[in-house]
């Protein structure tokens, strides 16, 4: 899969906020600081292809999702989709990217406006992009409902999303990001407010769809767990940079980043005998206003030497198809 024709791909993309804290005096005088929630990613993902994005909740994950959609305008660097680059993009063709890309958020209980019936919801991007009449865009919003996996779609059609259950909204929420047949989709955390058993149906629809309909896939999540059971590649985040990447499968089993080493080691195991590795990280991830010197993990890492607090580190090969930022890769 990694092999296919790039879909989608960053160079150099960073975003950063301006963040101003204490008193009208201070705030003049001090120098300005910022807030560096993605920093110099690199990205490439192939047609047909479903990447993994892991880390803890706010390493920037989210953030970078957005960007990728054109949902937030990035500090530097460019998005390529389809070679085209989406950061000079005309109106006209922002809204074709926005046919081709789309986004299922996190909550289905604000992503979808409370005031919309579920037609009216999946209906409404068509008519956006005006596509199809009356009967058709009712036919394909039906046909979207089915492919998310709702049950008797045409009973809900007039229902309110108060009327639904939270597995029933997302997949109105999926409905909603199918029906433009789009060729990229970025799934934020999509089964995270959701019952394990609602969550694995919901899983298993999203790698039947994408499988059946040939989607690029970008599946963002701080469960491994999942992670491991979609995606072909996964990349972990820390604190706005990629600090490994590799086929999802070998990276699980065998970490080359001590972050996901630690991760891993936090991940609950079925068997009691069973030990993971893994360096001191907190519970909370570090200050992403003042970074630390050289790798910034190294405050919480157990093999670090003297070089990792001088330099940082960058994504370098340490094995086939295996990326790391350590200087002392774990499977080195």
């Amino acid at each position: 899969m990694q092999g296919n024709k790039p879909l989608l791909e960053t160079r150099n993309l960073t975003k950063r906020y301006s963040v101003r804290s204490g008193n009208l005096f201070t705030s003049i005088f001090r120098d300005e600081q910022y807030l560096t929630a993605v920093d110099d990613v690199p990205f490439q993902i192939g047609e047909g292809e479903i990447v993994g994005l892991a880390g803890q909740s706010g390493c920037g994950k989210s953030t970078l999702g957005e960007l990728l959609l054109a949902l937030q305008n990035p500090t530097s660097g460019d998005i390529l989709f389809d070679g085209q680059d989406i950061t000079e993009n005309s109106s006209d063709e922002m809204k074709e990217f926005r046919r081709r890309a789309q986004f299922i958020f996190q909550d289905p209980y604000q992503s979808l406006n409370p005031r919309y019936t579920v037609g009216r919801t999946v209906i409404e991007p068509l008519k956006i992009h005006d596509l199809g009449g009356p009967e058709e865009r009712e036919e394909r919003a039906i046909k979207a409902l089915e492919d998310a996996g709702l049950g008797s779609p045409q009973e809900h059609l007039g229902s309110l999303p108060s009327e639904l259950s939270g597995g029933q909204r997302q997949r109105v929420a999926i409905a909603r990001a199918l029906v433009l047949d789009p060729d990229f989709l970025i799934a934020d955390e999509p089964v995270s407010m959701l019952d394990v058993s609602i969550s694995t149906g919901i899983l298993n629809r999203l790698k039947q769809l994408q499988q059946e309909k040939n989607i690029t896939v970008l599946y963002i999540s701080h469960d491994l767990g999942t992670i491991k059971y979609l995606t072909d590649r996964t990349m972990i985040m820390y604190l706005g940079d990629i600090v490994e990447m590799g086929e999802t499968a070998d990276l699980i089993e065998s970490p080359a980043h001590p972050y996901t080493e630690s991760l891993l080691a936090a991940v609950p195991s079925g068997d009691p005998n069973k030990k993971r590795g893994g360096s001191n990280m907190s519970a909370s991830i570090d200050d992403p206003i003042n970074l630390p010197k050289g790798c910034r993990f190294h405050p919480h890492c157990d093999y670090r030497t003297e070089e990792c607090t001088e330099d940082e580190p960058l994504v370098e090969a340490v094995s086939e198809d295996r990326y790391a930022a350590c200087y002392h890769p774990l499977n080195e």
